[in-house]
């Protein structure tokens, strides 16, 4: 995102960073998301969307949670789009699944875990956004996929 200034996107790596260099972070390289995007990938647009909304709008969410969950939402580690039994419904239930995989791996914040488990709203009616950076991720999440989908085929 070319929206962002090179000291805000030095801030969002240095937030990143530890959890970015985890082999199981590196894997998801290796998924499909939408389109010609992995899930790596994905999972980087939706945190640097997110930053930036919250910078340009002065939405005032806590800037490590934010990142934390934007990178962290689709920490479920495998590629959905492979036909196997285990990802059926996959909208419904891989934020659960992210949500276990991240906890495993690293220790995470209340705030943290919510933005996880929620950002599927509305598909996921019971998992409403409960603060504000659970709801510019979901936002972001929703804007991302749109734009990968349509706009950046293989």
């Amino acid at each position: 995102m070319t929206l962002l200034t090179q000291k805000e996107k030095q801030d969002i790596y240095g937030y990143l960073q530890a959890y970015m260099d985890t082999p199981e972070a590196q894997s998801m390289k290796n998924f499909c998301q939408h389109g010609a995007v992995s899930t790596y990938d994905h999972v980087m647009n939706v945190a640097k969307l997110s930053y930036f909304f919250n910078k340009r709008l002065h939405l005032g969410a806590d800037e490590k949670s934010l990142l934390v969950g934007a990178f962290l939402h689709d920490f479920y580690l495998y590629d959905w789009h492979e036909k196997d039994a285990s990802h059926r419904w996959h909208g419904f239930y891989h934020a659960d699944k992210a949500l276990f995989n991240a906890s495993r791996v690293f220790l995470l914040s209340k705030k943290e875990q919510d933005i996880i488990r929620q950002h599927m709203w509305p598909l996921t009616l019971r998992q409403v956004p409960s603060c504000r950076e659970s709801l510019i991720v979901c936002l972001s999440d929703k804007i991302s996929s749109t734009l990968e989908t349509f706009f950046r085929r293989s």
